[in-house]
């Protein structure tokens, strides 16, 4: 008889790290929100669905977003279901593992600091990072492509997106080597979304310090730079931020900023090297490529979900529930959803609604540097084919075509290969 897939550990089974995709094929067909058995979470695997989820600020609390069910909420929720439970949330807001975090606070303290961070990516400062990004692309570049072949997360994506993270905030150039070296070490919050370690509740606090010099120092001696913008932007009510408040803001865009647009270039490459027709067609139209982007976010979100509790008693779809449910709403199985995107499973580069992803969330917590990630992929690819007549996969790391091996990141937050071997004749 077999498996009934819905049934599977979706946290735990590392039978999908490889392949989700047939679980949340499965999970949707039976309903696109069901309560899995193993730790009473509500799994949100379609697209009308989970944007509803991310649009309900009211009803759902971003408090758990990144840390689900492990390890819960701090007290019991346990007959609460009739409640209203927002503040209780409140009570117990800061014994959540990594609540001092922009993604798990809710209004208006998350408004405030939202509204801090857009203080730091405007069009203008975008538009200036942008503009340097394609001299860093080319720096990297250099070495990476010398030796005709090379894994490419090491090699390019990482050290290119730490770099501009590192332009984009303004961090000085004596500064840059250290914080990029312990960075790319992966020291900033080892185990998220791995049900098997043990969270930290404050991952980035190595870089706190740094970066508390950095805005008292701007304060007190303002200079004509991204920091001191930065160390000087008031919340919209006029109120000046504590300390605190701006240097969490900016480790969480230097540690974290990068980690989308690494994962999204190296889903680029995959699809380069294994699909030359492909390939072969981004060369020769070059506006394909915002499209192509969008539809590789779509086909593989780097960021398989986001965690929610309901405050209130709602409903979701045609499915009820009570106050103190955890909901995950699992991106990847909504970029799939076949109600919304025609013949789903299948990469299209010409996809006329691929934009329609949620890789980036919807809502008041919608990825504040999407347009950052869609840049940096961009010039990064754009610098690749210039540069280059051909790129392939290494058969010799991944095997041949029809038959690669990849691995991916085992975790249940991220989606992303561990490592690309890819071959390459230089131009």
């Amino acid at each position: 008889m077999a498996e009934d897939l819905t049934t599977v550990d979706f946290f735990r089974d590392s039978r999908l790290t490889d392949d989700p995709y047939t679980f949340y094929e499965a999970l949707r067909n039976k309903c696109p929100v069901s309560r899995e058995e193993h730790y009473g979470v509500t799994m949100v695997t379609g697209w009308q669905e989970a944007v509803d989820v991310y649009n309900d600020a009211e009803s759902f609390s971003s408090c758990v977003s990144v840390t689900g069910p492990f390890p819960g909420f701090p007290v019991s929720l346990e007959g609460r279901q009739d409640d209203d439970i927002t503040a209780l949330i409140e009570q117990h807001r800061d014994e959540i593992p990594f609540s001092d975090q922009l993604p798990t606070l809710d209004p208006p303290t998350h408004t405030n600091h939202r509204a801090l961070l857009m203080r730091l990516i405007t069009p203008k400062r975008l538009k200036e990072n942008e503009d340097a990004m394609w001299q860093l692309a080319d720096d990297i570049l250099d070495d990476y492509l010398a030796q005709g072949e090379g894994e490419f997360i090491k090699g390019f994506a990482g050290p290119f997106t730490l770099r501009v993270i590192a332009d984009l905030l303004g961090v000085p150039e004596e500064d840059r080597p250290e914080l990029l070296e312990r960075l790319a070490k992966g020291t900033h919050g080892g185990g998220l979304g791995n049900a098997d370690k043990t969270l930290t509740k404050t991952p980035l606090e190595y870089l706190y310090d740094v970066f508390a010099t950095y805005v008292e120092e701007r304060r007190a001696e303002p200079r004509d730079d991204v920091l001191t913008g930065l160390a000087t932007a008031n919340f919209p009510d006029g109120t000046v931020p504590e300390v605190g408040d701006v240097v969490r803001v900016a480790t969480n865009v230097f540690s974290a900023g990068q980690e989308t647009t690494v994962r999204l270039l190296s889903t680029a490459l995959k699809v380069i090297g294994d699909r030359p027709d492909i390939q072969e067609r981004l060369r020769a139209d070059r506006s394909l490529l915002p499209n192509f982007i969008e539809e590789c976010l779509r086909i593989e979100s780097p960021v398989k979900g986001d965690f929610r509790l309901s405050r209130v008693p709602t409903t979701i779809g045609d499915q009820a529930l009570g106050a103190g449910c955890t909901v995950m709403v699992i991106n990847g199985a909504a970029n799939r959803d076949p109600r919304r995107f025609e013949d789903p499973d299948a990469f299209d580069p010409e996809r006329k609604n691929a934009r329609q992803h949620l890789a980036f969330g919807r809502g008041i917590h919608s990825c504040p540097g999407a347009p950052l990630a869609r840049a940096e992929t961009r010039v990064g690819l754009e610098r690749l084919l210039d540069r280059t007549s051909d790129i392939r996969i290494s058969e010799s790391k991944h095997g041949p075509a029809g038959n690669r091996r990849y691995d991916y990141i085992p975790t249940y937050i991220l989606r992303g290969l561990t490592e690309l071997h890819l071959e390459y004749d230089v131009r």
